[in-house]
């Protein structure tokens, strides 16, 4: 568990408008949670997104939006459930999931996409 206590408080994942999403997502790795607060599962998940944050801090991107405040982006990848999480590559979208998972199948996912990354 020393881990754990090892999380930064301040990194916490970043919060993403329809007018700032492009931008964010363009380089990299950046793995979005599209979520909002009457959701219920969406605050199940929310702890572990905001570990995520700290333990991918510098391979992967954390980020988060909200739905009813963002409808243009919702639109444009056709979330229809939530939560999702989209993991996008330099801007483009290369996996997603739906609903809540656990800890272990997000870091997965995670896992595979930066290892490919590290090894190109």
């Amino acid at each position: 568990m020393p881990r754990r206590q090892a999380y930064s408080r301040s990194m916490k994942p970043v919060e993403l408008t329809d007018s700032t999403f492009k931008d964010e997502i363009g380089q990299g790795l950046t793995l979005v949670d599209f979520w909002a607060p009457w959701c219920g599962p969406c605050r199940i998940i929310a702890p572990v997104i905001e570990e995520l944050a700290s333990q991918y801090e510098g391979r992967v991107k954390i980020a988060k939006l909200n739905v009813d405040e963002n409808p243009v982006t919702q639109g444009q990848y056709r979330v229809m459930s939530i939560p999702t999480l989209i993991l996008f590559k330099d801007g483009q979208p290369v996996e997603g999931v739906v609903g809540a998972q656990p800890k272990r199948a997000f870091e997965a996912l995670l896992d595979k996409h930066s290892a490919e990354i590290a090894s190109a």
